[in-house]
């Protein structure tokens, strides 16, 4: 018989503060490989950048990353000519501004 484990919840002040992004249409693998590039392997998990699946974003990468590495993140994927189309700190702010753009 397979029992549920109880996962632990963290406290709001011990949970990452993390940004979400909007990529315009590129291959995943691009967006880490230019953080990679600019900031380092050690840049590169300080910034704990993660992709992000999410439906209804046909065109688009969502990514996240920390709050305080966004800069660089920003500035990586500027040098490799990829477009951030829009910032939020939750995914469904994310999603509001797309409808938006799409209408």
């Amino acid at each position: 018989m397979v029992t549920k484990q109880k996962r632990l919840k963290l406290k709001p002040s011990a949970r990452d503060k993390r940004r979400y992004f909007l990529v315009a249409k590129s291959k995943a693998n691009q967006v880490e490989d230019a953080i990679l590039e600019y900031v380092g392997v050690l840049g590169l998990a300080k910034s704990a950048y993660l992709q992000v699946k999410v439906k209804g974003h046909a065109g688009f990468i969502v990514g996240s990353c920390s709050r305080e590495s966004l800069e660089n993140v920003r500035a990586a994927l500027g040098l490799h000519g990829i477009v951030i189309v829009r910032v939020s700190s939750t995914l469904k702010g994310l999603g509001k501004g797309l409808e938006c753009r799409k209408s």
